[in-house]
């Protein structure tokens, strides 16, 4: 059990003993302080220059003021002071997801728990059940045809057979709608309908519609308006989050589907002191083609770039330029069927002319640019046109960075180099890999998001989950980047497993603070910065690599604060 007390039940002898590794670090004065809380007893990562371990730390005022041994921190306790005694548990800083919209579920038919397609089908059924005939039914995003036996999608016609009479429009991630005959029929959507540049209709082998919108082929369908962000939705967010142990999301574009009012939502619950999240927010700028637009979304934004605080800052502007798993845009065409014939490469979604000219609005106006790209032909978009912003402003040094990079070529990584960027990389492939086989053949799936290769490079990489996309477990990200492990279809890719536990600690906890910029504030266990700190189930340096998935916070602190606590913990 892991014992709390104040200062007259003294720290335990046994947590006393100097650990070699962790020398005492004290910020100016600490020695003449009492802490308002001493952390003892533990293993604790401290993400520091050296991957130092610590046993001990001490709290004031919501930030560390020294990190050493027990016998040190003993120095610090004074009558008020709170004492935790970790019985060897390890600690690390306050744990990031990189690339988080929200934590899934929210209104419309919960697809979540289907694992089948009987289990979906049959969440529509009761949905139309219960509808008035003639009413649109419509899915959360939070599902993937990942989790279902079949590993595939519906179709229209499996739809209609559950709701004939009703239009149907499942919402799969942010780049698919699969709709039923009725929904076809609402939105005038048939066989000669034209595909949108930067958009598929996706048809089956004998020509006709399969149901599936892909990209911008989504925009012939209008969706009701989500529900307003509220600051209970805020903070049910941050509670389920804070279980795991994160305490810093990086929001690139939509926060649950929507921006202005979400971030209203989020500045309110800072400014009533209610958050246990911090956030880093890039403004929506999806589909923009004119510099006149980018220039209004900066004009309009309530908080300029790298304003904030230590709670909520604004980090860019984030765009895309290709598809997802469907129609990331590719050099070589997709596989099998879904390459009709080896003339689908993917989607462009914004034209290069059209791209370039919007990051450089970004550029002159002193922002920066996170961007969407999947394939390697959709990075060689951004390049181009970072590379433009570059010869206009120089981009070194200013926190530009690139979102999924799933596949890669290795003259891209000099390129991506000279211009100084971050890559943002997630675990799609855990969820998704069978899917990932289908759209692209194994050779090309087996090497998707290929951490190790970005990790050795020299790049700043950090992790994310892409949440609700992937779950926001970081534990299985984690997993996924040390072993290449999937959740059904065994290793993707053993050449790109990160050896390193501590290269993947960095990822989620420093890396992330200097990507955001804000290395002296957070992201390492050290005097001067933000307490944040989580607890872990078990020693993520050492642990078993099968026991990894399963593990969650056993406490999570923020800014010396308990936010989380498991009461089932001993």
């Amino acid at each position: 059990m892991i014992e709390r007390s104040r200062s007259r039940n003294r720290v335990p002898a046994a947590a006393r003993a100097v650990i070699s590794a962790a020398a005492l670090c004290l910020a100016g004065s600490a020695l003449a302080q009492t802490a308002d809380l001493v952390v003892t007893n533990g293993k604790v990562f401290t993400a520091d220059a050296a991957a130092s371990l610590a046993q001990a730390f001490a709290v004031k005022d919501g930030r560390f003021i020294a990190v050493g041994s027990g016998e040190a921190m003993q120095k610090l306790v004074g009558a008020a002071t709170n004492v935790v005694d970790l019985k060897g548990r390890f600690v690390t800083p306050g744990l990031s997801d990189g690339h988080f919209h929200n934590e899934g579920g929210g209104p419309g038919v919960d697809l979540s728990n289907a694992r089948s397609l009987a289990d979906l089908t049959a969440a529509v059924a009761a949905a139309a059940k219960s509808a008035v005939p003639g009413d649109l039914i419509v899915s959360n995003g939070d599902w993937h045809e990942a989790q279902l036996k079949e590993q595939r999608l519906p179709t229209a016609a499996e739809l209609d057979q559950v709701s004939p009479g009703n239009p149907v429009v499942l919402v799969r991630g942010g780049h698919d709608y699969i709709l039923n005959t009725a929904a076809l029929r609402k939105y005038n959507i048939g066989k000669d309908t034209p595909e949108p540049a930067g958009g598929a209709i996706t048809r089956d082998a004998a020509g006709e519609l399969t149901g599936e919108l892909v990209d911008n082929a989504k925009n012939l369908v209008t969706l009701p308006s989500p529900r307003s962000v509220t600051v209970d939705d805020v903070l049910t967010t941050q509670r389920r989050l804070n279980a795991y142990g994160i305490t810093n999301v990086r929001v690139p574009g939509a926060y649950k589907g929507e921006f202005p009012r979400a971030l209203e939502a989020i500045l309110a619950a800072r400014k009533s002191g209610q958050l246990s999240l911090r956030y880093t927010i890039y403004l929506p700028g999806f589909g923009v083609r004119q510099p006149e637009r980018i220039r209004e979304i900066i004009a309009n934004s309530p908080l300029k770039q790298d304003e904030g605080d230590e709670w909520v800052r604004i980090g860019g502007i984030k765009l895309l330029v290709d598809g997802g798993f469907e129609g990331g845009h590719m050099s070589k065409p997709f596989a099998g069927a879904y390459g009709k014939g080896g003339t689908f490469y993917g989607l462009m979604v914004v034209p290069q002319a059209d791209f370039t000219k919007v990051i450089r609005a970004i550029n002159d106006a002193g922002w920066r640019a996170t961007t969407h790209a999947v394939g390697d032909a959709g990075i060689d978009e951004v390049l181009e046109a970072y590379e433009a912003a570059n010869a206009d402003h120089p981009l070194a040094g200013k926190r530009w960075a690139i979102e999924h990079l799933f596949v890669s070529r290795p003259e891209q990584l000099e390129r991506m180099k000279k211009l100084d960027l971050t890559l943002s990389v997630q675990d799609h492939l855990y969820l998704a890999a069978p899917t990932l086989k289908n759209y692209l053949g194994m050779e090309r799936a087996s090497q998707v998001t290929p951490v190790k290769t970005y990790v050795d490079a020299g790049f700043l990489v950090i992790g994310g989950t892409d949440s609700p996309v992937v779950p926001f477990n970081p534990f299985w990200e984690f997993y996924h980047f040390l072993t290449r492990d999937t959740i059904t279809d065994g290793v993707y890719g053993a050449n790109e497993r990160v050896p390193s536990r501590i290269d993947l600690l960095r990822m989620i906890t420093i890396n992330y603070a200097k990507a955001t910029g804000e290395a002296d504030l957070k992201g390492s266990i050290e005097a001067g910065k933000l307490a944040d700190f989580a607890v872990l189930t078990d020693d993520l340096l050492t642990v078993a690599e099968s026991k990894i998935p399963q593990m969650k916070a056993v406490m999570t602190y923020v800014g010396g604060k308990e936010v989380y606590r498991d009461p089932s913990a001993q």
